[in-house]
């Protein structure tokens, strides 16, 4: 007769079959816990961190619309540093959004001056709704937060009367060409 512990110990190297389902749940799990990394992490979409760092993919592609979007990134995480605060990351302001907004027109028309066959139905969109004088409306009322301090000009009024026209099945568009980390101290 052998000892409790031999049982144990034999028992444990018994080899055994896991059905195919499990050992993929088994490596996947193990693949996530590898690939975790604790410094960084995603809440409501946005990556935390106090220093904005730009894709690959930015400083190579020259698509004229994806390099408008790199110039709303950059204008925006330029702004939320300024605002400051533990985590510029999470920082929302509607001067932070609209600036970023009319820089991302400003780099479209310019990066479509030069590049003729360039066509983006969002961008061409907001370029009406900047035309008809309503980028700040605009702002306000496609993402808008209820903490943001708001102009007394804004027309929210005459851009809803607008928008029911020119704006039908509209969907707003942010594209952030980048990341949030932390700094190695």
């Amino acid at each position: 007769m052998k000892s409790i512990t031999a049982n144990l110990i034999q028992v444990s190297l018994t080899p055994v079959t896991y059905p195919r389902g499990m050992r993929l749940m088994i490596i996947l799990t193990c693949l996530a816990i590898v690939g975790c990394n604790a410094s960084i992490y995603a809440k409501d979409g946005v990556t935390d961190g106090d220093t904005f760092y730009l894709a690959p993919r930015a400083y190579s592609d020259d698509d004229p619309v994806l390099q408008s979007w790199v110039a709303y990134s950059l204008m925006k995480s330029a702004c939320q540093l300024e605002l400051g605060g533990a985590n510029p990351a999470r920082n929302s302001d509607y001067g932070c959004e609209f600036t970023a907004r009319r820089h991302l027109l400003e780099a479209w028309e310019s990066r479509r001056a030069e590049h003729a066959d360039a066509s983006d139905d969002y961008l061409n969109s907001l370029l009406r709704v900047r035309d008809a004088g309503f980028l700040d409306e605009y702002t306000v009322r496609y993402f808008g937060r209820a903490h943001w301090l708001v102009p007394a000009e804004v027309r929210t009024a005459d851009f809803q009367a607008w928008q029911r026209e020119h704006l039908r099945h509209h969907r707003p568009q942010t594209h952030i060409i980048g990341s949030w980390n932390y700094r190695a101290l």
